[in-house]
C-alpha cells in the first residue's frame, strides 16, 4: 500500500488551497509556491462571446497535424529560399538529363518534394504512434484493435525505413 503524501494548507487572501507535496521536488515546490505567498493572480472573468463556438477537438488535432506537416515539410525555407520543385542530372555516358528528387550531398539545402516527402513520412509515423496508441484501449472491439495496431506497426515501420532511405539517397555513404 503505497504511503499517503502530505498536505499543507495555505492561505492566500482568505482562500484556503490545498497542494499535495507527494511528488514535488522541493526547488519546484519553492519555485512554485514561493511567488504565490506573497503575489495574488488577478480574478479575471473572460468569456467568449456567444455567437463563437468552440472547435471539435478533431478540428484542433487536424490543424495541429498538419501545422506539424507543413513545419518538418520545410515549408518555412521553400518559401524564403524557393527551390525549385525537383532538380535535374544529366547522365555522363548518354547524355540525357534525368530528374533527381533528392539534393545529395547538401544537407542544409533541398527540393520542395524533398521536404514534402519527408514531412509526409513523419506524419505517418506519428500518426502509427497515435494508432498504436489507440490499439490498446480494452473499450474496442478485438478486431478493431488489431486492425489499429496493424496500421500502427506498419506505419511506423514504412515511415522509419523511408526516412532511412531517403537519409541514404541524402547523403551518400552514411549509416552503412
Amino acid at each position: 500500500m503505497p504511503p499517503k503524501s502530505e498536505s499543507i494548507s495555505g492561505t492566500a487572501g482568505g482562500v484556503t488551497q490545498s497542494f499535495d507535496l507527494g511528488s514535488f521536488d522541493p526547488v519546484l515546490l519553492v519555485l512554485r509556491f514561493l511567488p504565490y505567498s506573497f503575489l495574488r493572480p488577478p480574478r479575471t472573468r473572460l468569456r467568449l462571446p456567444s455567437s463563437v463556438a468552440l472547435p471539435s477537438p478533431m478540428t484542433v488535432f487536424s490543424l495541429l497535424l498538419l501545422t506539424y506537416f507543413a513545419v518538418v515539410s520545410g515549408l518555412v525555407y521553400d518559401v524564403i529560399v524557393e527551390p525549385p520543385g525537383i532538380g535535374s542530372t544529366q547522365d555522363p555516358v548518354t547524355g540525357t538529363v534525368r530528374p533527381v528528387v533528392f539534393l545529395p550531398g547538401r544537407v542544409n539545402g533541398q527540393y520542395i518534394i524533398e521536404g514534402l516527402s519527408s514531412g509526409f513520412m513523419f506524419v505517418l509515423g506519428g500518426l502509427g504512434l497515435i494508432f498504436l496508441d489507440l490499439a490498446v484501449d480494452r473499450h474496442r472491439a478485438r478486431s478493431v484493435r488489431i486492425s489499429f495496431a496493424l496500421f500502427g506497426f506498419f506505419a511506423v515501420a514504412i515511415a522509419y525505413l523511408m526516412s532511412m532511405l531517403f537519409i541514404r539517397i541524402k547523403i551518400p555513404g552514411y549509416l552503412w
